[in-house]
């Protein structure tokens, strides 16, 4: 068994450090709003690849991150630095991250088949693989600065609250300022030129964002908790352990919840342009305005999620969360189907779409926000079982099934495309308006499936407040042995003075 030995008793965790701990974010929520929202729609709708060969590519991404998550979380957890486990990968991420964002929005003109497949490939691989560098750490680091049961909820608050407010802030911007409707473009979001604006800019706010978060908790180094360093093991025995660590049984409901959920919001997102633009015949000033809320809801869900949490716990709430916010996804599709909703170019449409997507992301958010929570939970309970510390792991699970919105979630949104018969490059022929119908008959059924099964996985959780105060009140005690033991240790070892005997009480 791996002894943890705390050091000095760390002081309150102080607003701005959450703050700053939160600010890092932006970076991953511009990557998923890019993954989700725009690629898909600017290679096939707009550059004109066909939807399953984006898809494909997409999911090739996905697959290496599959494989790229547990390493970066098990070189995590292994490292031992002076700026300890987390931080120095933190600050090598900010660059390549950056840089490969960038690159992806810019392919070499005329590239197409398999080497547009081969170069899509290559930069999502990359992007999602240096992000992953910053964000396992940074998320890894919450559990150590924090282990209260509801103090967890409230910095995963902050997390998800930047992560929304950055990936949505740059949504906004895209759709307000650098997509406008023109002649040439009546809906804004056929226009290439506004999408190098679109990666210019992003880069330049996940660079920011990582770099400032990554020295904003730099000063909590010297509280976290201080590790041996790890055995030596062949790939064999890693792999043993972190089959060993991966086989929990509330992290595997959580994971099945997570996995199934975020491909539902990743497909739902996908989809966002086609339905803007074609189903309800928005331009890109008015879906910019829809956009917003999002943000909205992620400021409301950093008030919502610990409210509910104290009052349901955390597998409750997030469970309810959960089954509330499809409804609300999918109110207002059915209702046009059925002829009950608002026509389309009425000056009531948008704000009742803002209102019931506004409820069904808040929803969404907090439900997001309180697993992130319950997998510090799980961490600690693992802690006792395995005798080993292994954040980074876990949290790349997470981190994997975030992914899974703009991996899997792009990918199945890819298929229903290409089920339907959506054409390529269609900015410049048009869509049939059956096909727009067929895709949101194919859609709801589609995220109900998804969002109420994966919910179902939640009942193999059981860690609640008294079980996880137990927990910590067990860690506390297995510490504090360990420090007595070290102590008395040294009291064995340490050189008798005249006329003593070694080890005798003075």
């Amino acid at each position: 068994m791996t002894d943890t030995v705390s050091p000095t008793a760390p002081p309150p965790l102080k607003r701005r450090t959450k703050f700053f701990y939160g600010l890092g974010s932006m970076a991953y929520g511009i990557k998923d709003v890019a993954f989700r929202v725009f690629l898909l729609w600017y290679y096939n709708y707009v550059i004109g690849a066909p939807a399953a060969l984006v898809s494909a590519a997409i999911m090739v991404a996905l697959v290496i991150d599959a494989i790229s998550d547990p390493v970066v979380g098990q070189i995590s957890d292994s490292l031992r630095t002076k700026w300890g486990r987390r931080h120095p990968l933190m600050y090598l991420s900010a660059i390549p991250a950056s840089a490969s964002f960038l690159f992806l929005w810019f392919p070499p003109p005329g590239l197409e088949g398999a080497g547009l497949f081969i170069y899509l490939v290559l930069l999502a691989s990359a992007v999602r693989t240096f992000i992953t560098l910053y964000e396992i750490p940074s998320s890894a680091l919450a559990p150590e600065l924090a282990t209260d049961y509801d103090e967890r909820t409230a910095i995963a608050s902050y997390r998800y609250f930047f992560g929304y407010i950055g990936g949505i802030g740059l949504y906004f911007i895209a759709l307000r300022y650098l997509l406008p409707p023109t002649e040439a473009h009546p809906h804004g979001v056929t226009n290439p030129d506004g999408y190098m604006a679109f990666g210019i800019i992003g880069a330049i706010i996940m660079i920011s964002s990582v770099l400032v978060s990554t020295v904003g908790t730099h000063h909590r180094i010297k509280y976290l908790r201080q590790l041996p360093a790890p055995e030596a093991r062949n790939p064999l025995q890693t792999l043993m352990l972190m089959g060993k660590t991966f086989s929990h049984r509330g992290f595997l409901a959580i994971l099945s919840f997570g996995v199934l959920k975020y491909t539902a919001i990743g497909m739902s997102s996908a989809l966002t342009l086609y339905f803007g633009s074609l189903f309800w015949e928005l331009d890109s000033r008015q879906l910019s305005i829809l956009a917003l809320d999002a943000a909205l809801a992620a400021t409301l869900a950093l008030m919502v999620a610990p409210r509910v949490s104290k009052f349901l716990g955390k597998r409750n709430a997030a469970f309810v969360l959960a089954v509330t916010a499809i409804l609300f996804a999918i109110a207002p599709y059915v209702l046009r189907l059925l002829g009950s909703f608002i026509p389309n170019g009425s000056p009531w449409l948008l704000p009742a779409l803002f209102v019931l997507l506004s409820i069904y992301a808040m929803c969404g958010i907090s439900s997001a926000i309180l697993v992130h929570a319950m997998i510090g939970d799980v961490i600690d309970d693992s802690s006792l079982r395995t005798g080993r510390r292994a954040e980074g792991l876990f949290y790349a699970a997470n981190s994997f099934m975030q992914k899974c919105s703009s991996g899997l979630g792009v990918f199945v949104a890819g298929l229903l495309l290409t089920a339907v018969g959506m054409p390529e490059g269609a900015r410049t022929a048009g869509v049939d308006p059956q096909i727009v119908t067929n895709l949101v008959h194919a859609y709801i059924p589609a995220i109900i499936v998804m969002y109420l099964g994966g919910a179902c996985f939640l009942y193999f959780y059981r860690i609640d407040r008294k079980s996880h105060e137990a927990n910590l009140a067990s860690i506390r005690a297995r510490e504090s042995g360990a420090i007595i033991g070290a102590t008395a240790q040294e009291s064995v070892d340490a050189p008798a003075r005249p006329g003593e005997q070694p080890g005798a009480p003075s």
